[in-house]
């Protein structure tokens, strides 16, 4: 028995066909379309395919209607208005694309759309739209169509199914130019509606008001009503008579080896360059740079609203769904679109900040050595003998280690530098506390020492001022040092507290003993303060706790604005207010204890006599 199976596709493919079409709208990034389709069982399919497969693409519909297929019918008036309907939903949407997904006889409705505004109730401003056919719709036009504009659809984009030119098929046709001479046959009636002419014995005119010649020439007639070439429908119908041919060749020939008859078809567009320069169709304008995308409730996830992204974030390409923060080492331009590598900043000497610190420590610190030269040039004179000429001589020292020391704050940060600084603030300044403490307290006793009988004369003395000063330094050095075992200071990168810069820093380790050096500080300075305050009226001649009251006043307003100043600055600021504290307060010592004996010494030489100071005490 002879059995064989012969399949030829008439019909392009449906699921090639949609593939084809989700291609097409995600090339040209088309992704707020309409949708129009016939309410049948093709349409329903090509629907329950579309709306899941193009939605996972990111394609979303403005709308999607359905139009009926039967466009003759007793219910012509009712499907008119549906399809008007239609009509002004696809001309006042924001989509400027529209998906139309219908057979061949819809085209015929479809060419009514030049002129159907006129029908509805509220004129509807005709706009071009970018259409998209499949492969079975053809712009093919009926006979009292042939002189209609085809404006609207100009532009459109069809599927095309593959065809070739046919040996002969030119010539066949020209020879139909003689009628066949069979009263209505189809040949007559096609002659009649193309050419719009009656034959004489013609049933579809009594009275015709053109005779047909049978002589009309069928390159005359426009494209739309009749193609000379090969169409794909055309050609897959002669592909389709000769799969029938082969195969009943096939049966009727025993020795005739059968084949199978298959052809891949592939739709190609028609001239796609012509759309280097489409049309967009979106929901909204797209995101710009710098924004991300925010959902609307309510709405299609194609549909959003543009966002600016946060501080510190930015998005380089449109439409971002989000904004992404920049590296550490980087930080948004201004307009949030790309980073900007960071510059790396400390307090320089190169800068001006850097230049006016230093030039007013290496200009105290000349001072102080001055002050400290005459000292010593008048070190017999009764001034400098007073309140012990020892304690003098090693405040004045550790006042200029104090001017000089600010040199390890200012320049790029190392570890030596790290390691140093605090502690030898903290210990400098506690040296120069203890011996102004020790002077403060010498002179309270000495006056007590001169009343009769007393037994604190013993205590006056040398001694007793090398005790304050070394045990109080003692105790800082102490704190400083199990600071730098415990958690010792080191170089850092502070790439977070400033937006568009890395600053090379010292980072203090512990920020608990870095307050403890400035609370014993601070604990040496209220002492003095106290008793200074209290000594303030013995007499002028020997006593200079007006002085020390006075400058341990000015020290402790320096430092109690350091601490909100130094908590509210950042980056290399910190560091600048640091360093201005300490040459305000070591300036405020020197300039309130030892400009009025610098006075005295050098232009009152008179008043630095020790007949005149007890002559001035009696």
């Amino acid at each position: 028995m002879f059995h064989t199976a012969f399949f030829h596709q008439m019909f392009p493919n449906e699921h090639l066909q949609i593939m084809g079409i989700l291609q097409l709208l995600l090339h040209f990034k088309w992704t707020w379309v309409g949708v129009i389709c016939q309410a049948n069982e093709i349409g329903e399919r090509f629907l329950r395919q579309v709306l899941i497969l193009f939605s996972e693409k990111g394609i979303c519909f403005d709308y999607i209607e359905e139009l009926v297929l039967e466009v003759f019918s007793s219910e012509l008036e009712e499907k008119m208005d549906n399809f008007l309907k239609i009509y002004e939903t696809m001309m006042t949407s924001l989509s400027n694309v529209v998906v139309m997904y219908c057979e061949n006889q819809i085209m015929v409705l479809f060419r009514m759309m030049s002129s159907v505004s006129e029908y509805l109730d509220t004129r509807v401003e005709r706009k071009d739209k970018v259409w998209i056919f499949p492969a079975q719709m053809e712009y093919t036009s009926v006979p009292f169509q042939r002189d209609w504009s085809m404006d609207i659809i100009h532009g459109a984009l069809s599927f095309a199914v593959s065809s070739k030119e046919l040996l002969g098929f030119n010539r066949f046709f020209q020879a139909r130019n003689s009628v066949i001479e069979i009263e209505e046959s189809f040949s007559k009636i096609f002659w009649e509606q193309a050419f719009g002419c009656f034959f004489s014995k013609s049933t579809l005119s009594p009275e015709p008001e053109k005779r047909c010649t049978g002589k009309e020439n069928l390159d005359d007639l426009p494209d739309s009503v009749f193609e000379l070439s090969m169409t794909g429908q055309s050609y897959s119908i002669y592909n389709a008579v000769y799969a029938v041919a082969h195969a009943l060749h096939a049966m009727l020939t025993p020795h005739f080896k059968h084949r199978a008859i298959a052809a891949r078809r592939k739709q190609k567009l028609l001239n796609p360059q012509v759309w280097q320069s489409q049309p967009p169709s979106l929901c909204n304008n797209p995101c710009a740079l710098g924004y991300s995308k925010i959902k609307i409730e309510g709405k299609p996830f194609c549909c959003y609203k543009c966002l600016r992204c946060p501080e510190g974030k930015i998005a380089n390409q449109t439409d971002s769904d989000d904004c992404f923060p920049c590296p550490e080492e980087s930080y948004p331009n201004k307009d949030q679109i790309v980073c900007i590598k960071k510059r790396t900043t400390f307090l320089s000497y190169k800068e001006p900040l850097g230049i006016i610190l230093t030039t007013v420590a290496f200009f105290f610190s000349f001072i102080s050595t001055v002050v400290l030269g005459i000292f010593i040039k008048h070190q017999e004179t009764p001034i400098v003998k007073a309140n012990n000429r020892s304690l003098t001589y090693i405040l004045l020292i550790a006042l200029l280690f104090s001017f000089l020391c600010i040199l390890l704050f200012i320049g790029q940060p190392n570890q030596v530098k790290c390691l140093l600084r605090q502690a030898a603030f903290g210990i400098i300044f506690s040296v120069a506390l203890s011996c102004i403490l020790g002077k403060t307290i010498i002179v309270v006793l000495a006056f007590m020492a001169t009343k009769p009988g007393s037994k604190i004369r013993k205590w006056v003395g040398k001694r007793l001022a090398n005790t304050i000063v070394s045990s109080c330094s003692l105790v800082q050095i102490t704190i400083c040092s199990v600071w730098l075992a415990i958690s010792p200071p080191f170089p850092n990168s502070d790439k977070h507290s400033m937006a568009r810069e890395i600053v090379l820093e010292c980072n203090e380790g512990s920020v608990i003993m870095f307050y403890i050096v400035l609370g014993f500080m601070g604990f040496l300075t209220f002492i003095s303060f106290t008793v200074a305050f209290l000594a303030r009226k013995l007499p002028d001649s020997f006593n200079e706790a007006k002085f020390i009251t006075f400058s341990m006043f000015v020290f402790c307003s320096v430092w109690m604005l350091f601490v909100p100043t130094y908590l509210s600055t950042k980056g290399k600021y910190m560091v600048a207010v640091e360093v201005f504290s300490i040459l305000a307060s070591a300036a405020g010592l020197l300039g309130c204890i030892f400009f009025p004996k610098c006075y005295v010494i050098v232009l009152k030489p008179e008043l630095n006599r020790k007949e005149q100071l007890i002559k001035k005490q009696k």
